[in-house]
């Protein structure tokens, strides 16, 4: 008997595993789908080039046909393995706007404004620049700037000044707005994980039990909707496992709403539909899924050769730069490819930035699952606050099944328009001196694209995932929502979802540190209710 069972070791599950375990008298059991994560691969920060793009430790699923997309079906790659998506990333640090989580409040949430926020992510970093307004230092997130950037990323931020934008040093400061430098998850030229931060240090405590393999087929309820246990498979065979107090359920915002509607819980006609018991009807369960969706511009770059790139000079470079990591963690593979970018708004009148730049030190094309000869950079624009939504489904009563993932990218007109104007600024960067006297040539699939509508054919064409699928356990008070602002899910007791899934709406930025913040927030919730 366990007093909380933990469902997934990523992010969220990895920080309630070490701060629920604070407690000596507290027993956790956490569950995780992958293995352990031990791989050079996950420690090497440039290792996260082979694993988003071949599946390493990684689920490397798919998408339902995007009608916004043509037709296409997008990758969706999430992580598999002990850390989740914090191990497989491009480990940037930010927390995006505060207007963000002033919008979760007045849905409905209170205690999720910018105010009620910060502190926790205060107490989650620890940031090498030291403590400030804006910053912790101590806390179990290493936060760093990168050790051995390349020149070419100093070239775009120069470039976006020389295109009139304000040069940020810091995007988690005091403003969002500019261009700069990305500060990053790594402590002494590796990866820092939240599981290296949060998990690793303490899996000698008594109190806590990791099984790694576990893949999680359904959440046990007894009569009165309560959650009683974790019934999951591992090597074969069925495992079945009781709380006492509490599930927490931190799978992602893909495999959680799955898990839910494997155990009962979610849309009543979904799930009788394919045969499972209806615990309690929950129609918002798996609604409301969305993501930055985003287009790459590639640009090749021959004299570019400190950068990754496919040549005989660059497998040159790769083995250098093996031995340098070795000896002194510093060189080409601590790059998280994505140093350097940008928050711009598509309409000068805007209150906050709408569109990110990432900024790739090679050529990005298919998510890195297409060789490319020769060497160069990429850019990224994304959109950060789209209107379309879309849904995660069963497709199956088979928990070993994927779940229909649609994120009805591009659905609205309205996200296209603003993605269009995105290029056009990104262009403009990409132009300036500062990267023109690199001698970049724009690759031919979207150099051909100089009008709006080409423009929007391009996007149409190739947009996919920044990996940021967020909000379908949706938190707040109505009739479509998910869970209350304790996370606790509606309608049952014992049970409460704790991770990116939660998300009213999106931040402007990547997830991964709000996913930290609002696990550390739970666990403070979650010790208060049970003292």
């Amino acid at each position: 008997m366990y007093d909380y069972i933990v469902i997934g070791a990523g992010s969220a599950g990895s920080v309630l595993a070490g701060r629920l375990t604070q407690e000596r008298g507290v027993r956790v059991l956490l569950l995780e789908a992958g293995p352990r994560d031990d791989s050079v691969l996950i420690h090497c920060p440039a290792g996260l080039a082979v694993m988003a793009a071949r599946g390493s430790f990684n689920w490397g699923e798919t998408t339902v046909a995007q009608e916004g997309l043509g037709g296409r079906r997008g990758y969706q790659p999430r992580g598999k393995v002990v850390g989740g998506s914090s191990s497989i990333n491009a480990m940037i640090y930010m927390r995006g706007h505060a207007s963000d989580y002033d919008y979760w409040a007045a849905e409905g949430n209170p205690g999720w404004g910018w105010a009620d926020v910060l502190p926790w992510f205060k107490r989650a970093e620890g940031n090498e620049r030291g403590l400030d307004d804006w910053h912790g230092d101590s806390g179990p997130l290493h936060v760093a700037d990168l050790r051995s950037p390349r020149r070419v990323s100093r070239c775009f931020v120069e470039a976006g000044v020389q295109a009139g934008h304000a040069r940020n040093d810091d995007f988690n400061g005091a403003r969002l707005e500019g261009v700069g430098l990305y500060q990053v998850t790594h402590k002494n030229g590796e990866r820092h994980s939240v599981a290296k931060g949060y998990l690793t240090p303490h899996l000698g405590r008594s109190n806590l039990a990791l099984v790694t393999g576990a893949h999680v087929t359904r959440i046990l309820f007894d009569g009165q909707r309560r959650a009683t246990g974790v019934e999951y498979l591992k090597d074969g065979q069925v495992h079945r496992e009781q709380v006492t107090r509490e599930v927490l359920l931190c799978a992602g915002a893909l495999r959680s709403p799955h898990i839910l509607q494997l155990s009962g819980v979610g849309p009543g006609d979904l799930l009788q539909r394919h045969g499972v018991a209806v615990v309690h009807d929950l129609p918002g369960v798996g609604q409301n899924l969305h993501d930055h969706p985003d287009v790459v511009q590639v640009m090749s770059a021959p004299r570019l050769t400190d950068t990754f790139g496919v040549s005989p000079r660059g497998a040159w470079n790769l083995l250098r730069a093996v031995l340098q990591w070795r000896s002194e963690r510093t060189g080409l593979l601590t790059t998280n490819f994505a140093e350097a970018g940008g928050f711009l708004k598509s309409d000068p009148a805007l209150a906050v930035p709408d569109l990110q730049l990432h900024f790739v030190v090679g050529k990005l094309i298919n998510h890195g699952r297409t060789p490319s000869w020769g060497h160069g950079y990429s850019c990224h624009v994304c959109l950060l606050q789209p209107d379309s939504r879309g849904s995660v489904q069963l497709a199956s009563a088979d928990a070993l099944a994927a779940p229909l993932i649609d994120p009805a990218f591009l659905q609205e007109e309205r996200d296209l328009q603003r993605m269009v104007r995105g290029v056009h600024l990104m262009r403009d960067i990409l132009r300036q001196p500062a990267l023109a006297a690199l001698g970049g040539r724009e690759l031919e699939y979207s150099a051909q694209a100089q009008t709006d509508e080409a423009i929007a054919r391009f996007i149409r064409d190739k947009a996919d995932t920044i990996y940021h699928p967020v909000g379908s356990c949706r938190m707040g008070p109505g009739a479509l929502d998910v869970v209350d602002a304790q996370l606790r899910v509606h309608g049952v007791q014992g049970l409460r979802v704790v991770d990116a899934s939660v998300m009213p709406r999106i931040t402007s930025g990547n997830t991964n540190a709000p996913t930290v913040m609002i696990a550390e927030k739970a666990a403070d919730m979650i010790c208060r209710q049970a003292a």
